[in-house]
């Protein structure tokens, strides 16, 4: 990070002076940026989704020290960034200690209160105005990738009312997510020229690898399902040449009953699963490579181009060609 953007970050604020002296919250949050009626509600204060992004879609602002900030909710997702030291929070009632580096994803509607930093804590919050960004998000990521994280996701017993995500120990500062939280609030300080598109563009990053780094559920409540999970695992690794009769020897099953077992826990045939693995990575190959198309259908396991083109339009809504075409036409629209 700049060394000058640093320095200003750990110099004293306004607020932060008079917080040291009171150690009460002075912070500068005017009236108008509370919703009145979903606090009454709520029985705690909401702020609302207009008064941080009046000029912009997203805000990076210093969580402001020595003074503890009381129970609050948001109409908008936050991320907190420990970008030095450590903080201790209460999300929904659980205690949360951040060290730093540790990145903290607060959905909106989650209710969450901040123990007093110290001088040398540094807590760097990053607001969203744009409701479609939410924890559920992150899982919609992952689940568009492959059937396993998609039914891992989707099926398998996890805290539905959970409203945080929190990333501990994610290495050193080097680290993929740290590095981009650097450059994001490098860019935000200094606003330079094309800041913003800049902004957008690592935002793009910070989310994808947020998704990538995020904890898959792992309760399993059945030896079934465990070997569900372990059918659809050989499927994300091995989707070009993969047959259940392959996977029946290797497993020492009979075909019929992994066939039976996986369409009752799965919920759908493995031909299925194997089919719509193979079209994830082909749209993937479509839409971020130029090589052929018949040449991606061959790559990802497909023998009959027809039934690739068939089963292609159902599942995304438009035929290769055009999926192509239309990520063509969007990239050149978003650089303009």
């Amino acid at each position: 990070m700049d060394i000058n953007i640093l320095k200003s970050l750990q110099a004293l604020s306004n607020v932060e002076i008079q917080q040291q002296h009171s150690h009460y919250v002075s912070d500068d949050i005017p009236p108008v940026a509370i919703d009145f009626k979903a606090s009454h509600e709520q029985k705690v204060p909401v702020i609302n989704n207009k008064y941080f992004f009046r000029n912009c879609s997203v805000a990076i602002r210093k969580h402001n020290r020595f003074a503890p900030y009381p129970l609050h909710t948001h109409q908008y997702f936050e991320i907190n960034y420990m970008l030095r030291g450590h903080a201790t929070e209460y999300v929904n009632g659980q205690k949360i200690v951040l060290s730093e580096g540790d990145v903290l994803l607060l959905d909106i509607g989650s209710q969450h209160r901040i123990d007093a930093l110290d001088t040398n804590d540094l807590l760097i919050n990053l607001l969203f105005r744009d409701r479609n960004i939410s924890l559920g998000l992150i899982s919609q990521i992952q689940a568009a990738k492959s059937i396993l994280y998609d039914f891992l996701i989707n099926n398998v017993a996890t805290d539905s009312k959970q409203q945080f995500i929190l990333f501990k120990n994610i290495g050193n500062g080097n680290h993929e997510i740290q590095t981009t939280f650097d450059a994001l609030i490098t860019e935000y300080y200094q606003q330079h020229e094309f800041a913003d598109t800049i902004i957008k563009s690592e935002l793009t990053v910070l989310i994808a690898q947020l998704a990538r780094n995020k904890q898959l559920p792992a309760t399993v409540t059945s030896s079934t399902q465990k070997l569900a999970i372990s059918l659809l695992d050989e499927i994300r690794q091995n989707y070009q040449k993969l047959s259940l009769e392959t996977l029946s020897n290797k497993y020492s099953y009979n075909k019929n009953y992994l066939s039976n077992l996986f369409h009752k826990v799965v919920g759908k045939t493995f031909s299925a699963a194997l089919t719509e693995e193979r079209l994830i990575h082909a749209r993937e190959a479509i839409q971020n490579t130029t090589r052929p198309i018949t040449t991606i259908c061959h790559e990802v396991g497909f023998s009959n181009k027809s039934f690739f083109y068939n089963k292609y339009a159902k599942k995304f809504g438009c035929t290769p060609k055009e999926d192509r075409e239309m990520i063509s036409i969007k990239s050149l629209v978003d650089g303009l």
